[in-house]
């Protein structure tokens, strides 16, 4: 099962965490406290071209608020 993991930096002049959290829950995503900020669990095996587009959802969502993130997907099997 694949899973895609991020982590956040925020600009002190960018949208508030509150806001950025509402916008990756609206994408699938779910808080995590164990190094990273925030989980999506695709409940499958992903391509990389999959994962990509993934990640090119995640910059159009958060686009105009001033975060950064670091994004990587990584296969549990489980």
């Amino acid at each position: 099962m694949t899973k895609t993991f991020l982590l956040l930096q925020f600009d002190s002049e960018g949208a508030p965490y509150s806001r950025v959290a509402d916008i990756l829950e609206d994408l699938g995503f779910r808080a995590l406290g164990e190094g990273y900020d925030f989980v999506y669990e695709w409940g499958r095996p992903v391509t990389v071209g999959e994962s990509l587009g993934f990640a090119d959802r995640i910059q159009a969502a958060l686009a105009g608020t001033r975060v950064r993130f670091r994004v990587e997907s990584s296969d549990e099997e489980g």
